[in-house]
């Protein structure tokens, strides 16, 4: 039987073909550790689409908000009392520094807003939304920035697909927040899903409704 000849290790084939192997091995290793980003979303508004109005979230939207706060727990990865109390404690003794562990897992929490009524105001430029009266988040049609809450960074990205509006946030040790709002083909019903994804990729929506309520 003949004998399979095998590569002579000094020849130059055999040594530009593990050459090549040696070179692509460090583009894999760098595309596996290659971090997220969020892709920019238009700043065109869809024509007829006005999110503006006063709305209140129907009953069985209202009783999920259980499922919220486990939502959270599952994806969020840190104790956000925890978190919120040391935010607290070193504004009130002016200490600014970041401790190691403050930004472990993805602090949910802190940018997550949600409300029994919401007050939209849409202009030519974003979207000021008021949740309960107390807290109110603005969005830029197109933005796309890093954000800070307290001691918690992340980035955003904001913008339309289709008729739907879309709010990003990706923390910075991977924990997603994706939020969108769409209307009802009357205009009288505002659904707002929200998806939660944890640095470990696992990930729970949620979706509210609300109703549009008279000015």
């Amino acid at each position: 039987m003949p004998k399979i000849p095998y590569p002579d290790p000094m020849s130059w084939a055999f040594f530009t073909r593990n050459l090549v192997h040696l070179a692509v091995l460090p583009l894999l290793l760098c595309a596996c550790g290659t971090p997220e980003v969020l892709l920019a979303r238009s700043a065109a508004v869809p024509p007829g689409i006005d999110f503006s109005g006063q709305w209140k979230i129907r009953p069985e939207s209202k009783r999920g908000q259980p499922h919220i706060n486990e939502a959270i727990n599952r994806t969020d990865g840190v104790d956000n009392q925890t978190i919120m109390r040391e935010m607290m404690n070193s504004q009130r003794y002016g200490n600014t520094r970041r401790s190691s562990g403050e930004t472990k897992g993805g602090l949910v929490g802190i940018f997550l807003k949600t409300g029994d009524s919401l007050k939209i105001t849409q202009t030519e430029f974003g979207i000021f939304v008021s949740f309960d009266r107390s807290v109110t988040h603005e969005y830029r049609f197109g933005e796309n920035r890093p954000i800070n809450i307290g001691q918690a960074d992340a980035h955003r990205v904001s913008g339309w697909d289709g008729n739907e509006y879309v709010v990003e946030t990706l923390g910075e040790k991977g924990m997603k927040l994706t939020d969108r709002y769409s209307l009802s083909a009357d205009r009288q019903l505002l659904a707002r899903r929200i998806t939660l994804r944890s640095k470990n990729n696992e990930e729970v929506t949620i979706i509210q409704e609300f109703d549009r309520q008279q000015d």
